[in-house]
């Protein structure tokens, strides 16, 4: 408690110095849902996550697990086992959620091409997993394999979060606007490196998965969040952060327009939850600074999260 004041009390001095005396944040503006962390994540204990979650300030977590270990394509023949960060799977992070119950919830993956992938998902959506993924792999994001468990999602009222990463997770980025069109009940999640290089009208050379410079709004990623209301967009990461500060004038406009569709997440390995090591905080800190009001913030730090989970 003693922290959560002395969080509280700074951040709202850090509120007051971006804002003005126009707004006077509540404690309701710091219950943050991070949509976006792992167990495990390269070997971060269950006590240090707990202690970055909550260093952070977040109240709600979502943990998402792994798929089952194997060795075939979709994996790249194991490298990519774990979510390449030596994640742990649904058994845990459903163990997790039950042992803080209401601070963690529990989402649900598998391998997609894996036989009984989807009857191993619906295990844990029977469970009350919030969500399918991530889903991080090797495979095609229209094949057969993907639409079974966007079916399993439509079933369930869940939402699902991809890994967009060009040459390794999840192809075929340019055309997932008619996967949108097929399944239009289903909301679906962007995240990592090729989403956001694509929020560049210009980015052209799919290879460069983290570009820099000024952005020129209209890009793939732009588009989907615009034309389709079962598109929505998971800031974590590296590439989430890049995303707001390699140009932040875009930045500032970007929040506005996809206010209602932006999801705050962490998906960071930091033990602390503190200074520059933590991309966690520092994607916190620049929604803030960067948000027009107070308004945005809310959105984009809890209330989507809030509606779209239902938490």
């Amino acid at each position: 408690m003693i922290a959560r004041r002395e969080f509280l009390k700074k951040s709202t001095l850090a509120c007051a110095a971006i804002w003005g005396q126009r707004f006077v944040p509540q404690e309701e503006d710091f219950n943050i849902i991070d949509i976006h962390q792992h167990t495990n994540y390269a070997g971060r204990s269950h006590e240090e996550l707990l202690t970055h979650q909550r260093a952070m300030g977040v109240k709600h977590t979502i943990l998402l697990p792994a798929g089952t270990p194997s060795f075939g394509a979709s994996t790249h023949f194991g490298k990519s086992n774990g979510l390449q960060v030596n994640s742990t799977g649904n058994d845990v992070c459903m163990e997790i959620a039950g042992r803080y119950p209401g601070e963690f919830y529990f989402g649900a993956n598998e391998v997609p091409d894996l036989q009984g992938a989807d009857k191993e998902i619906e295990k844990y959506l029977k469970k009350g997993a919030k969500a399918i993924g991530e889903l991080k792999f090797g495979v095609k994001a229209d094949g057969k394999p993907m639409e079974r468990i966007y079916r399993l999602a439509e079933a369930y009222n869940v939402p699902v979060l991809l890994h967009w990463q060009f040459g390794m997770y999840t192809y075929g980025y340019e055309d997932f606007h008619k996967i949108l069109q097929k399944f239009p009940k289903v909301n679906f999640i962007g995240h990592a490196q090729s989403w956001w290089a694509n929020i560049d009208k210009n980015h052209n050379d799919q290879s460069v998965l983290y570009p820099r410079g000024k952005v020129t709004p209209g890009g793939i990623t732009d588009r989907l969040l615009a034309d389709y209301p079962n598109m929505f967009a998971d800031m974590s990461a590296g590439s989430g952060l890049s995303a707001l500060t390699r140009d932040e004038e875009h930045a500032r406009g970007f929040l506005v327009r996809h206010q209602d569709k932006l999801l705050y997440g962490s998906d960071c390995d930091d033990r602390t939850g503190t200074g520059n090591g933590c991309t966690g905080i520092q994607a916190i800190q620049k929604i803030k600074e960067l948000s027009p009001d107070l308004a945005v913030v809310r959105k984009i730090l809890h209330g989507n999260a809030a509606k779209l989970f239902r938490i």
